[in-house]
């Protein structure tokens, strides 16, 4: 098994299920409305809706710099998408970008070989290998915090 094959095993399991820290991302979500994934029940947090915006931009931004751009800064707007329409529907569209994203990063990292990992992602000081590795990171810590949040 290559490198990358194991990185894409452990971005799935974070994503989708079987992780050993716990509930996946997916299965976290599973059974959160529209109005819960809004709610702030802790002030000057952000919701369950904008983390899940952020972490859709988060891997979309992965899958460009492993596509070779190279992003410098990422505005707010970019980095914390803002929740506008705060419909059931609305909610199910973002939760179908979260598994278009998803999927799009890991398709991304099945066409790249191992010596692509070392290579120095765009716009960036690291390496390839840090930029997916830190997506899964990323992608577990806000999955916590959505843990607590539908707790709140």
């Amino acid at each position: 098994m290559t490198e990358t094959h194991r990185i894409n095993s452990q971005l799935k399991r974070a994503q989708e299920g079987e992780a050993w820290h716990g509930p996946s991302l997916r299965e976290l979500l599973d059974g959160v409305t529209a109005k819960k994934s809004a709610a702030k029940p802790i002030p000057n947090a952000h919701s369950i809706w904008e983390l899940v915006n952020h972490i859709i931009a988060w891997e979309q931004i992965a899958r460009r710099r492993l596509e070779g751009e190279g992003e410098m800064a990422i505005p707010d707007e970019i980095n914390f998408p803002p929740v506008t329409d705060a419909s059931e529907a609305a909610w199910k569209a973002t939760l179908q970008s979260l598994e278009a994203s998803h999927r799009s990063l890991r398709d991304g990292i099945k066409i790249i070989d191992d010596a692509r990992l070392e290579e120095t992602t765009p716009g960036t000081r690291y390496s390839n290998y840090v930029l997916l590795h830190g997506v899964i990171q990323h992608d577990l810590y806000h999955a916590g915090q959505i843990a607590l949040l539908k707790k709140a």
